[in-house]
């Protein structure tokens, strides 16, 4: 079963509708041991930094999340949900993230109009099965005013130009991330939740490459 974890935002059901016409068990769940005992993980994400990570701590789904992508369960987050697997977060004046990664998010450069809102081209910079059947260069939906900025480059599986080039996929072994919205993506989206299920049930090493 893929756990979608609810922790009171919205867009969480077009996540789980997506999931099941491909054929997979998806559950919206707001319990920290549902989300410990599933094969994989989603972490969809609208709003702000403060309001996602205030949403985790109170549902007490910190201390979960962080356990089953150090476990190497299959772990993707979307757009906040990518962002809050950072340090920390410049939205707001400052927030503490998870940590699971090292690095900022970071609001894009002024003279920009934000937020960046609409399809956009994603560059390929890493082979993953994420992008398994998925052209290079293929374009997604985005819906956002900060990106992350990884200290450790490596992670980058994927890079989109609007004003600046900026991050927006990662992989790192089983913990992979989009800035943005495949559920909104058409089937091109559809295909990348396809991938990623894939993995959920093939399962994936916490020392897969990148």
């Amino acid at each position: 079963m893929i756990a979608i974890v609810d922790y009171g935002a919205g867009n969480l059901r077009s996540v789980q509708k997506a999931l099941e016409k491909l054929g997979y068990e998806a559950r919206l769940t707001s319990e920290p041991k549902e989300v410990s005992s599933s094969a994989g993980v989603i972490l969809p994400g609208v709003g702000s930094a403060c309001g996602i990570m205030g949403g985790l701590r109170r549902s007490g789904m910190v201390a979960p999340i962080k356990d089953v992508i150090a476990r190497g369960i299959p772990f993707l987050g979307v757009c906040m949900g990518l962002q809050v697997l950072f340090t920390g977060s410049d939205e707001g004046g400052g927030e503490e993230c998870l940590d699971v990664l090292p690095g900022r998010v970071r609001r894009l450069p002024p003279g920009l109009k934000v937020p960046h809102m609409g399809w956009n081209g994603v560059r390929q910079l890493t082979p993953h099965p994420l992008w398994q059947s998925i052209p290079d260069g293929s374009y997604f939906y985005f819906v956002h005013s900060y990106y992350v900025d990884p200290i450790d480059r490596s992670v980058i599986a994927g890079e989109t130009e609007y004003g600046i080039p900026f991050t927006s996929a990662i992989a790192r072994g089983n913990l992979m991330g989009t800035q943005f919205h495949p559920e909104k993506s058409g089937a091109l989206g559809v295909r990348l939740y396809e991938s990623f299920a894939r993995l959920v049930k093939d399962g994936v090493s916490s020392n897969s490459g990148s």
